[in-house]
């Protein structure tokens, strides 16, 4: 029976591991679970396990949790001799003398087509830069941030409406099609592989809270995109006053001009069920926000409650780029 081990600290790959759970019975056991360590959460900021260790320990798996990869870890993934391992979402960069320890080899789930979309936060990347179609990218690892050969690919269709929260459930249900085609292949070494073209390779990067900041002086289009693909984290916000209001779903007009007056973060007014602002060009229309302690509402709700008078002018800050050609530093 071959032994595998999985390396991840996302709830993405929940649906992959039940798969995983039912595909390996009498064919392929998994051994062991690597992923990041517990960390402090919530507003009590008690230490709480991540979901993927959570799964593994009601399944009675070794789970090791190392803050850093260094010898006494590899000597631990050692020691569960895998034949191969797959990686999804899991947070540490592997070094070589970790990608030659099992014979078949290590394995990623990536989060985009690629080459597209290489990095840490593939799934905003998408939605932001105006993806319509996503998928997850099968491929063994090599030392280059994302840039091992491909064995297969599902692809999923990007929505007008997704958020990332959304893009990311379908891919994560895309992963189980994707194994099942593939299961078996994970422990060959000759495995039929499909290098990176060198056309077409982009980067993405890890996220901070500041991303989360909206700069009116940009397209409606580029406005709404940027909310959605945020969306639930770092969100994106526009400050009122002294609040910090959180926006959680968007749409762009680009055919509704505002008045030559209205400079762009003018407030414009509730109109067809979102809250209408003026953009560099267009109008985006922000469909649902949150107050600091209350719930993410649509617009119309919201407005009864905490009005928005038209008019006012919401500040803008600047938004750095998520999507690069070159890998981020």
């Amino acid at each position: 029976m071959k032994r595998l081990v999985f390396m991840g600290s996302d709830g993405i790959a929940l649906p992959t591991l039940d798969e995983m759970e039912r595909l390996c019975a009498g064919r392929v056991r998994l051994v062991g679970v690597f992923t990041q360590p517990d960390r402090a959460t919530g507003r009590g900021q008690r230490l709480a396990a991540n979901a993927i260790k959570t799964w593994a320990l009601a399944r009675r798996l070794p789970v090791h949790q190392p803050e850093r990869l260094g010898a006494e870890s590899r000597e631990q993934l050692a020691t569960l001799a895998p034949d191969a391992v797959l990686v999804m979402a899991y947070g540490h960069i592997l070094r070589q003398e970790w990608l030659d320890l099992p014979p078949g080899g290590v394995w990623n789930l990536h989060a985009s087509i690629l080459p597209a979309l290489r990095g840490a936060s593939p799934i905003q990347g998408a939605i932001v830069g105006g993806a319509r179609e996503s998928g997850v990218s099968l491929m063994r690892m090599v030392l280059e941030l994302d840039a091992g050969p491909v064995l297969d690919i599902e692809r999923v269709a990007v929505g007008d409406f997704d958020t990332a929260a959304d893009l990311e459930a379908r891919l994560a249900q895309a992963c189980v099609p994707l194994l099942v085609r593939n299961i078996e292949h994970l422990f060959e070494r000759e495995a039929a592989l499909q290098p990176q073209e060198a056309a077409g390779v982009t980067f993405t990067r890890r996220l901070r809270k500041e991303d989360g900041h909206l700069d009116f002086y940009a397209p409606a289009a580029v406005l709404a995109r940027r909310i959605n693909g945020l969306y639930p984290w770092p969100g994106c916000t526009f400050q009122l006053g002294s609040e910090t209001i959180k926006v959680g779903l968007a749409a762009a007009c680009d055919r509704c001009a505002a008045s030559r007056e209205a400079e762009p973060g003018t407030v414009l007014g509730l109109v067809e069920g979102g809250l209408r602002v003026a953009a560099q060009s267009g109008q985006v229309s922000l469909l649902r926000l949150q107050r600091p302690g209350g719930r993410m509402l649509d617009a119309p709700e919201f407005l009864r409650g905490w009005p928005i008078a038209a008019g006012i002018r919401l500040p803008s800050r600047p938004m750095a780029e998520l999507v690069g050609a070159t890998p981020f530093r």
